[in-house]
């Protein structure tokens, strides 16, 4: 008879167990998605060639509480209610950003961008004169950041929806992880 109890309790605690496995990790993946890594889709052109539609990608959360987004990050932001945009920071709060002659000028000064070399090259060979279109000085405000996709042409970003604010960035992008041929990292 003791065989019989004994070998009950022992189903009842392994199965106690599993339960506070399983539990613990539930909680430590609610934990990490809410608060440190959260996969991102890239929807649309706006970031080619550097990243591409429909590539899946690792958002870094936690690394904001740490430090302030900078110049050549990859951001993911809430730019509506129920959409994220993935974007490019080029300024930060107090710099004034300008584009002259398809050259991008931060507080006067050139900004080399060689990610943008190859979308330059094809723009040139497609007898377009300008990659990016000049805009006029915008300085960003505190709190702040301006944004662009490396795809110029077909991105919708600070140029038109003006700077965006630190609290609505998600994150930065860090790696992509799908399709498996593309595994990089996004830096």
């Amino acid at each position: 008879m003791s065989e019989e109890v004994s070998s009950g309790r022992t189903k009842k605690n392994e199965l106690w167990e599993w339960t506070k496995a399983l539990g613990i990790a539930l909680i430590l993946a609610f934990l990490i998605r809410t608060f440190l890594f959260a996969p991102f889709i890239v929807e649309g052109e706006s970031m080619e060639t550097t990243l591409h539609n429909s590539e899946k990608l690792v958002v870094n959360k936690a690394i904001y509480y740490l430090q302030e987004p900078k110049p050549g990050d990859i951001i993911v932001f809430r730019a509506e209610k129920t959409r994220d945009f993935i974007k490019r920071v080029i300024a930060v709060a107090g710099d004034t950003v300008e584009v002259k002659d398809d050259q991008l000028y931060i507080n006067g000064n050139m900004v080399e961008e060689p990610y943008l070399a190859q979308h330059k090259e094809q723009a040139k060979q497609q007898g377009e004169p300008y990659f990016t279109n000049d805009f006029p000085p915008v300085t960003v405000p505190e709190g702040h950041i301006f944004v662009m996709g490396d795809n110029r042409p077909n991105s919708h970003d600070s140029r038109a929806i003006g700077p965006v604010a630190v609290s609505t960035v998600v994150g930065r992008a860090e790696f992509t992880f799908w399709p498996i041929s593309s595994i990089r990292m996004t830096r």
